[in-house]
């Protein structure tokens, strides 16, 4: 704990610039080509005070570049975050082009230490033998390495029967669940009342939200509009994340990507309260997909320096590792 403390402290000095510019990893998440002297490090070497929920490899768009394994490692020692979890994209409105779950499980063997694979499934995947061969499925993946299920991302309204099928799966094998929500994918009304009807039917099924439509609810005056986007305005209370975080101790945010920044730093005393209330059930992430990526939950953290450090060791890694059962 003093050796994350002593990080944290480091990295609040104005930490993503400084450290970046010093450290070798810079080079190679600029420009995407690593120094010839660089050494990849291990889990063993880099013991950085974070755990990144959320990342993916290859390429996502085809307005984007290719991430290789190496580029997110470099990048990671750069920012000093000790291990990241990889998402496949499997359904087609989740990404222009599909990163399967046997490409997660492949890229990332040989650096399991650090990065830590994610199974996915389509909902509308031509199966047989219904629950039974779906779990059979994902054993075959998680037996493979994959610690979790996700990033959920289907055009489906989240508590679409199909929909329902994977979370009783994930349920069995007790994979967590990283799910995308908006107004395209895994679609809800204002309030979430069918994320509560999946929550309520699977209890035994870890769900970790994350999107514009996840993220936005964290504000009670969401509209529907506002589900597909980047919500501006100091958020109201009475938000369905809160309500629904009270209600289910099987549900967590992931804190990456535009949505997730926006989501505390549109209302920085508002945000600061939600991650003090809800500092058990929150993860950090970037949502890293591309080189050159700007990253904005470090510029978020900075400005909130008053946060207690036994939060932010819970937020930073702490409720990713318990969750993710990671040694």
């Amino acid at each position: 704990m003093d050796s994350l403390r002593s990080a944290s402290k480091l990295l609040n000095r104005r930490r993503f610039q400084s450290l970046a510019v010093a450290h070798a990893g810079w080079f190679t998440a600029m420009t995407g080509v690593a120094p010839a002297s660089a050494k990849l490090s291990s889990v063993a070497d880099q013991k950085g005070p974070y755990v990144d929920m959320h990342t993916h490899l290859g390429q996502t768009w085809n307005s984007t570049e290719y991430l290789s394994a190496e580029v997110l490692l470099r990048w990671m020692d750069s920012v000093q975050i000790e291990q990241a979890v990889v998402l496949p994209l499997v359904s087609p409105e989740s990404s222009s082009y599909p990163l399967t779950s046997d490409f997660v499980l492949g890229e990332t063997r040989g650096h399991r230490d650090r990065l830590i694979p994610f199974c996915s499934i389509d909902p509308r995947t031509s199966y047989r033998g219904g629950l039974k061969g779906l779990v059979a499925m994902l054993k075959r993946y998680q037996d493979a390495g994959a610690k979790g299920f996700g990033e959920h991302k289907p055009g489906l309204a989240v508590d679409d029967p199909r929909n329902m099928t994977i979370y009783a799966a994930c349920a069995e094998v007790k994979l967590p669940l990283l799910f995308h929500l908006d107004n395209q994918r895994n679609t809800d009304a204002p309030g979430l009342p069918g994320l509560e009807k999946a929550l309520q039917a699977h209890p035994g099924c870890t769900f970790i939200g994350h999107g514009p439509g996840w993220w936005a609810s964290i504000s009670g005056n969401v509209t529907r509009a506002e589900m597909a986007g980047y919500p501006k305005g100091e958020p109201t209370p009475g938000g369905a994340i809160d309500r629904l975080m009270a209600k289910y101790r099987n549900l967590y945010g992931d804190l990456s990507a535009g949505s997730g920044a926006n989501s505390i730093s549109r209302g920085l005393k508002f945000g600061r309260e939600f991650l003090l209330r809800r500092q058990d059930r929150i993860m950090f992430g970037t949502d890293y997909l591309a080189p050159k990526q700007p990253i904005p939950q470090f510029e978020l953290f900075e400005r909130m320096l008053d946060l207690p450090t036994e939060v932010t060791e819970k937020i930073y890694r702490g409720n990713a590792r318990r969750v993710l059962g990671l040694s």
